[in-house]
């Protein structure tokens, strides 16, 4: 999926900007991702696509989602992953764990610092292989 329609803003470089930030960008395109794989899959029905959507980007996956591509990471990668997962949030849902919650904020922070960084050909790469990962993988602590 090509994004490269979308302006990316050229004031500061992902790494200056707060990891929640980050992760908020993340979570728009993370679930764009998805939302658009789920499509081109060929799933027509507007319900199970939704099911399918909310799974993907529920706390519990996108922690699985983290284990499986941490070894695919560079070390500036990881570290932009490290300070989205160690950001203050406020709270945290109750139906999700601390600790997947904040994984999932740290890879939200990530697929937004590509995005903003400009980097759609590693964000494309690495979101492909969580979807392929995820999709062939388990429940992931459902």
């Amino acid at each position: 999926m090509q994004i490269g329609m979308i302006q990316q803003p050229k004031s500061k470089a992902p790494g200056e900007i707060n990891p929640l930030l980050l992760a908020y960008v993340g979570d728009a395109v993370y679930e764009l991702y998805v939302r658009t794989h789920l499509v081109a899959r060929g799933d027509v029905r507007p319900n199970e696509v939704h099911r399918e959507a909310v799974r993907f980007v529920s706390a519990p996956f996108q922690a699985e989602a983290v284990r499986r591509i941490t070894g695919l990471l560079t070390e500036e990668e990881q570290v932009v992953l490290r300070r989205g997962r160690n950001a203050k949030s406020g709270s945290i849902p109750k139906n999700a764990k601390a600790s997947d919650y904040r994984y999932s904020t740290g890879l939200e922070a990530l697929v937004g610092h590509w995005f903003l960084a400009g980097e759609t050909d590693r964000l494309q790469e690495v979101m492909g292989k969580i979807i392929s990962s995820l999709e062939a993988g388990d429940e992931c602590g459902e």
